[in-house]
């Protein structure tokens, strides 16, 4: 695993193409806080709100002291430029900087098609001996078994909460490449795994199991 991509949501290219441009056509910082990039999105957004205020301060400077000659005989003021150069400048870093993050969420895309396009490619895993399904299972005591599927029922506290733990299991499943039957009641969500690919339990179901226990503690 490439250490940039440790600890980051799978990210769709829709979702990545949009930030990006929500970056470079609108607003600096936006979308990269759209995708979870909080620090640097943060940083870009503050730079280009200075930049316009420094802007707008420039603006009014200028125009009041133009409004001004209008009813004063005085030596005509000649433009300053300074303050706008600031903050031409800090908007122009503000924008460099989110067209470096939004690249980087491009790239972070990329790389989640290309593992799915490898994960689709791949052959099927190979299904568990029952004497291993057994020895599997003994570590995952609230799951049930029915034939070729395992299955758990968790509850939490409201809807909301349960809502949470199902987006949570559905980017480990996307991440997994292996996708669980899920049913929803409230404040209950019950998981139902199995490989039809592969016609029964195997590793991935086991995996994905536990990695949804350990998502339901928080």
């Amino acid at each position: 695993m490439k250490p940039s991509s440790v600890n980051r949501k799978p990210l769709s290219y829709a979702r990545a193409r949009n930030a990006a441009l929500l970056n470079q056509l609108a607003t600096p910082g936006l979308g990269s806080l759209m995708c979870g990039r909080w620090i640097a999105g943060t940083g870009q957004l503050v730079l280009s709100l200075l930049s316009c205020t420094v802007i707008i301060i420039w603006f009014l400077r200028e125009m009041s002291a133009y409004y001004g000659m209008m009813f004063d005989t005085a030596t005509p003021v000649q433009p300053n430029f300074k303050m706008f150069e600031i903050g031409a400048v800090l908007l122009v870093v503000s924008w460099l900087w989110s067209g470096v993050t939004s690249l980087s969420l491009m790239r972070q895309a990329s790389d989640k098609d290309t593992d799915a396009l490898k994960n689709f490619g791949a052959p099927p895993p190979l299904k568990m001996d029952p004497s291993h399904i057994v020895a599997a299972l003994a570590s995952l005591p609230d799951w049930t078994r029915n034939g070729d599927v395992i299955s758990r029922t968790y509850q939490f506290k409201d809807f909301p909460a349960a809502m949470k733990f199902v987006n949570a299991v559905a980017d480990a499943a996307e991440q997994a490449w292996h996708h669980p039957d899920i049913d929803i009641r409230w404040n209950k969500v019950t998981l139902a795994l199995t490989t039809h690919s592969s016609g029964g339990l195997t590793e991935k179901d086991i995996s994905l199991a536990k990695k949804a226990d350990e998502l339901a503690r928080g």
